[in-house]
């Protein structure tokens, strides 16, 4: 029997063949495997430190605005996380997620803005916690999910996956979902939320650590003695 006629040879051209004239086969089996590595990120997922960058750009005026700072996450429950991001560039300002609580602290004025998000509280979840301990079946709960392909992202290997929400409340305010997950560790390094307004904003992760040594201490805002509370949704 000639090579050309081997079994085995003629399988890996038939599965070439179905790759070369089927690419959603390839891009397929891709996306399984970046949920696959998600959910076996999030079984050990107990927190996560960095740095952050985020760029908020206005479409109207073409314009970007640039801050960064400090990101911490960290799970309390299964279902309990908590996040504190502290701004230090170009203007300091914290902003601490509890559940559907939000306190955010400008230090130059010595005041604190609490808001209850209410209903609005689960899309922070959707939005802000994709990739930090999220099961990739999870997911599937809430968007339309398409592969993206492969990118380097700071220097680290990633895989992009575009998220549609499928919910009516979720559509509108976000259209879609960009999310760049780590080779090998499942976690998130980059995410672009994309708005109805053609707005969008984009948080960049570096300096990654993963399941640091947090308390909940860690992920509360500090603040001062004599500082000024504001409830600006009541």
């Amino acid at each position: 029997m000639t090579a050309a006629h081997h079994p085995l040879t003629s399988r890996r051209a038939c599965t070439a063949a179905l790759l070369f004239f089927l690419p959603g086969l390839a891009q397929a089996g891709a996306l399984e495997d970046v949920l696959a590595r998600m959910d076996r990120s999030a079984g050990g997922f107990r927190g996560l430190t960095a740095k952050v960058r985020k760029v908020s750009y206005t479409a109207l005026v073409k314009e970007s605005t640039e801050e960064s700072g400090d990101f911490s996450v960290l799970r309390v429950k299964p279902k309990d996380m908590r996040i504190l991001v502290e701004f230090t560039r170009p203007d300091p300002r914290a902003i601490a997620f509890q559940g559907k609580k939000v306190q955010v602290y400008y230090p130059k004025t010595l005041t604190v803005q609490e808001y209850d998000l209410g209903k609005q509280g689960s899309l922070v979840d959707q939005f802000l916690l994709l990739g930090f301990g999220t099961p990739g079946s999870d997911l599937r709960k809430s968007y339309a999910i398409k592969y993206g392909g492969e990118e380097t992202i700071n220097g680290v290997r990633t895989e992009r996956l575009e998220l549609t929400p499928t919910s009516a409340e979720a559509q509108k305010h976000v259209k879609l979902v960009e999310i760049w997950i780590s080779q090998p560790e499942g976690t998130t390094v980059q995410q672009k939320v994309h708005q109805p307004s053609r707005d969008y904003v984009l948080f960049s992760y570096s300096d990654i650590k993963l399941n640091p040594r947090l308390t909940e201490d860690s992920v509360k805002l500090k603040l001062p003695k004599g500082v000024k509370k504001e409830t600006p949704l009541k």
